[in-house]
This record gives structure tokens, sequence and C-alpha cells, in this order.
């Protein structure tokens, strides 16, 4: 394969810049750099040199042989300073030398393809890099030493050899013992199907610690949203004043409740307005009330549910969940309180003194099922999530196959389907349009 070469640091100024190479040329490359080089994994000091022998920069050069190295293959990084124009210079160099630019996420596929990991570790490389909260980064840490992995592959290795005890069966169905209509095997399935929903829920949590949750409080002008956002973020992001309509343009914040991101969207008032820039503003809150995950309606509870307000609750997309914000009891006089008996969730609280508040964070965790405190979690992603329906579907079609119809043909070829789906998330069975969509999302350097 191609020689790859690539900054591996953050873009911009730092005390320390990194350039990364992989590939059969890494060490030939390194040599016209820096002239000698140090054994194996071990550091030394170096001049990195142009082809004039100007130094473009001095720093630590350390070789990383195959198959021990991250890419599996021969890796040689330059520890300079970074000044995005000098790492920028020695890219250019290991260019003119013979390697190329790499491709997003080319380290960790290469990595991948020389099994130094699998898909699922691969992808936790990239979501450890991108975890914003603590939780979020331990949990990608367990996916990327193999936690995820290990489950999968454990439930894997399950569906394998009842895939095979089934088809064995199928070939031998002319023997006395009809082994397809032992309870065994019924409750077998059963069994993975538990199994597959356990490794689902847990799942499920790190999905929503890498991905959370976006929430738009929508409302009419002064119902006190931007309020609402301020107490949320924990400071006055939010302008707020006694005039209605302050708020024009959608102001986003990005918080954690208990470990889990949630990304607030503070919007314009909706009414009839037959002002331009409030028409715009409300253009922009309605196209933002369609991308959310929850949309909380807030209201003037000393005002109660005007017709305006149903209006406003009539016109929301159904099929997104909505909470009903009763705001300023401050003024209306009620308790802070959760009211989950109608159709629509109402919580009554004070944006302005945060009475109430506390409850209504904790049921923004509780609504999508987050648990601040499972240490069993892994990162995962929306494709994990999908493919694990996946597979507890087939292995559902097939227990109802071999109890409703004892075709032990059928249940075969669902077990296929979900051995397929589930080896999708490790890459035991994967298309390269799937790797390049995947690899395509990584940072340069890994």
């Amino acid at each position: 394969m191609d020689t790859i070469v690539a900054i591996a640091t953050a873009p911009g100024r730092g005390g320390v810049g990194i350039v990364r190479l992989s590939g059969s040329k890494s060490a030939e490359i390194a040599q016209a750099f820096c002239g000698k080089l140090p054994s194996a994994r071990h550091a030394q000091f170096s001049h990195f040199k142009d082809y004039n022998g100007e130094i473009i920069d001095s720093g630590v050069v350390i070789c990383f042989p195959n198959p021990a190295s991250f890419t599996g293959e021969d890796v040689v990084e330059l520890q300079g300073h970074g000044s995005p124009v000098v790492l920028d210079r020695l890219c250019q160099r290991a260019i003119d030398l013979g390697a190329r630019m790499a491709r997003p996420g080319e380290f960790s596929e290469r990595a991948f393809l020389n099994n130094k990991m699998d898909l699922a570790q691969a992808e936790a490389v990239a979501d450890l890099i991108d975890s914003s909260t603590e939780q979020a980064a331990r949990s990608a840490m367990r996916s990327l030493q193999g936690v995820f992995s290990d489950r999968v592959n454990k439930l894997l290795t399950q569906l394998t050899e009842l895939r095979m005890f089934v088809e064995a069966s199928i070939d031998f169905s002319d023997e006395e013992i009809d082994f397809l209509a032992e309870a065994a095997v019924g409750d077998q399935l059963l069994a993975l199907l538990k199994t597959v929903d356990a490794i689902t829920s847990s799942a499920k949590q790190g999905r929503l610690l890498r991905d959370g949750m976006s929430v738009v409080l929508a409302g009419q002008p002064n119902a006190g949203k931007s309020s609402l956002h301020n107490q949320l973020a924990g400071h006055d992001a939010a302008i707020v004043t006694e005039i209605a309509g302050t708020t024009r343009d959608i102001l986003r914040e990005q918080i954690h409740l208990g470990g889990l991101p949630l990304r607030i969207s503070d919007t314009a008032g909706l009414h009839d307005s037959a002002d331009i820039v409030e028409q715009e503003g409300i253009r922009r809150t309605q196209a933002e009330i369609a991308q959310a995950d929850h949309i909380l309606l807030v209201i003037d509870d000393a005002q109660g549910m005007t017709s305006e307000d149903e209006l406003i609750r009539s016109e929301l997309p159904q099929h997104i969940p909505l909470t009903i914000i009763h705001n300023k009891i401050d003024k209306s006089g009620k308790k802070a309180s959760i009211n989950d008996k109608d159709s629509d969730t109402k919580i009554y609280l004070s944006a302005k003194t945060g009475e109430g508040m506390a409850l209504l964070q904790k049921y923004l965790c509780d609504s999508v099922g987050y648990h601040p405190q499972d240490e069993g979690v892994f990162i995962a992603r929306r494709r994990h999530l999908d493919a694990l329906a996946r597979t507890h579907a087939a292995i559902d079609a097939g227990y109802h196959c071999l109890t409703g119809m004892g075709a032990g043909e059928l249940l075969a070829e669902e077990l296929r389907q979900a051995q397929q789906a589930l080896g999708e998330i490790t890459g035991t069975f994967s298309n390269e349009d799937l790797l390049d969509k995947i690899f395509s999302s990584f940072c340069i350097g890994k």
C-alpha cells in the first residue's frame, strides 16, 4: 500500500505538533529527514531537514516497525513544534520523498484492515476523540478496549453454533430423531433474544452519550423561553427583557445533564407578525423544530393555555416528543410538579426563580432512558442499534418459523440473516461502501 502522511495533532497552534507516516517507505522517508534513525520504540532528538539540508524543525522521532504499530505497518512519528506552517512543510517534504496525504480516517482504516482492531473499536477511536463528557470518554474507552466487541463476538459464536446444528439437522433429516423438535433449540433462541436485548440496552445508553439529545424551546413571545434557556445553560446566554420578541434568531447552547449531552435551542416566538425580521426568525424556528429530538412548548402559566398556545400545539410535528412547560409559577402561585396523566406531559416550574428545574432536568434524562451511573455502558452508534434490531427481528422470526411451522430451512435462513446483521458491527461481514462511509468521518491524522 502507499505510504501515507498526515498531521496527527489538532489544527491550530500548540506546543507540540506530530506528523505521522505509515507504510513501507516510512523509515526511508524519515531517514531523509533526520539522518540516522533510533531503534524501535525509542525516542531520539533530531533535526528535520529539507532537501537543501536546511533545518525545518527540531524535535523527537520515534519508529514503530510492523506489525507492532497502530496500523500494523511501519509507522514513524515526527514530534516537533505545533506551528501549522512548520507541520505543513514537514508533510510536503514527506510527499516530495514519495508519500501521499492520508485520507480522513485512513490510519484507523489500515489498522482495521490489518486486524489490529475490529470495526467497532476503530469507530471508538473517533468517538473517544469527539467525546464531550467524562462518561462518554469512559464509554468510548471501553469500546476501544473491546468490551462491546467481546459481547458481540460471544453472541455471534452462539449464533454460529446454533446455525451449524440446525443445518446439520436438515442434512440428516432422514434420521429417526428429530433434533429440531427438541425444546432445547427453542430455548436457545429465546436465550439469544434476551442477550440481544441486554446488549441493545447498553448500546442505547452509549448512543445517547455519543449523540446526546436536541431540545428546542418553542412558544409565544414573552413566555419565558430565554429565561428557561439561561436556567438550563447555567449562565445568561440569552437576553431577557419584558419586551416581547427579544429573541429573533436561533440561540444554541451545549450542556450536560449528568453526562448526557444536551443541545438546547432558544427560538423566536411563534405568532403572526408583519415584521420581516420576525418572519425570518419564525421560519428558522420552524426549521429548528423539525430537526428536534424533543420539543418544550413554553407557556405562561399565569395566563394558562390560551387559544394561541393551542394553535401552536396543533401545528407542531406529531412524531416528535412534546412536553408542555407551564412557566412563571412564581406568578400563578402553583407548586413545582409534573403531570403525566394527560396525553401531553406538563411540567410546572419557574425559570425566573429556578423552582422546578431539577424536575425538568431529571425528566429529560428519564424521557430517553438515560441512567447516569451505568458503569457497564460502552459507546455505540445508530448503525449499531440498527444492526442489533435486525438481529433481534431475524432471531424472533426464526423462533416462530420453528415453533409455528417446524420449518428448519426457514429457521436456518433467519439465523444466517441474524449472523450477517450482527457481524456488521465488528466488520466480520461488511462492504466497501460501509467502510468508506465510516472512516470518511474521522480526522485526517487518525
